[in-house]
């Protein structure tokens, strides 16, 4: 078993997980998940998310507004942002993007908020967790934009967009992130796409307590079915498990360099 497994998004705050999280974690001490990145959806709520990650060493954090919430958070400067990710903590700004697919703030607010953190994480040098659904065209010309104006880290979490996006992130040196989807029979789009990537640049999480992978789904999720990915990656790519552990997790350490890397983590044989 590799010596570390990361689930790079999950949300530990969530009923489903909050409420059970001893035996969340002690599931994934026996599946080698050894980091979790819980995930901030509303500002409002990050003391109760913050009090999760300082109770355990191997739990960091973000701080931003999902954008389902961008219209409800919209008082939320920049300043604030910044200030909240000086925790040792936090490690990342967001979930923050577009969602077209519920509509569920407004495109001009989701647009306002994404463009807000992405100033967050240009200041802060932190990287930004970017959610996008169904909105691929309006995505990338804001990180094109924006990038523009200054390089800043983000990942593509949870990809289920079309190719051209991960690959339009990965020339404007972005990471890519899969979840349980790549596991379901309806993603052969999904598989592609994940076989196409650089090794270099990709993630597994498991945005939970959503999306379980097979043979979960339909369970609510937790942090160690990230394993479940993490193998049908591997298969994919034609590398062990404990290979694309160590990729994975040496690519979120890469990219989240706030987190100081374990003395254990080393390169499976």
């Amino acid at each position: 078993m590799s010596e570390l497994i990361v689930d790079s998004h999950c949300h530990l705050d969530y009923e489903g997980l909050s409420e059970r999280l001893p035996e969340v974690l002690a599931n994934c001490k026996t599946e080698g998940v050894g980091l979790m990145l819980s995930i901030s959806s509303l500002v409002k709520n990050f003391p109760r998310l913050l009090a999760i990650a300082e109770a355990h060493d191997n739990i960091f954090c973000t701080v931003g507004t999902h954008p389902h919430h961008a219209h409800e958070e919209l008082d939320v400067p920049v300043s604030q942002l910044v200030r909240l990710a000086q925790h040792p903590k936090v490690i990342g700004i967001g979930e923050a993007g577009l969602d077209y697919h519920y509509d569920l703030s407004t495109r001009e607010a989701q647009m306002q908020g994404f463009r807000n953190h992405i100033a967050a994480a240009r200041e802060t040098g932190l990287p930004l967790v970017i959610h996008t659904r169904m909105a691929e065209e309006d995505t990338a010309k804001v990180l094109e934009e924006e990038i523009g104006k200054g390089a800043f880290k983000a990942v593509l979490h949870c990809f289920t967009s079309q190719q051209w996006l991960a690959e339009k992130g990965i020339e404007l040196g972005l990471y890519v992130s899969f979840s349980g989807i790549l596991t379901y029979k309806t993603a052969d789009d999904l598989r592609i796409t994940a076989k196409a990537l650089p090794l270099d640049r990709i993630l597994v999480e498991t945005d939970s307590p959503f999306l379980a992978p097979i043979p979960f789904r339909g369970k609510s999720n937790e942090p160690s079915y990230v394993v479940k990915t993490l193998e049908q990656l591997a298969s994919l790519r034609g590398l062990s498990r404990d290979q694309m552990a160590y990729l994975t997790s040496a690519n979120f350490f890469r990219l989240f360099d706030k987190v100081k890397v374990p003395a254990t983590f080393r390169k499976a044989a």
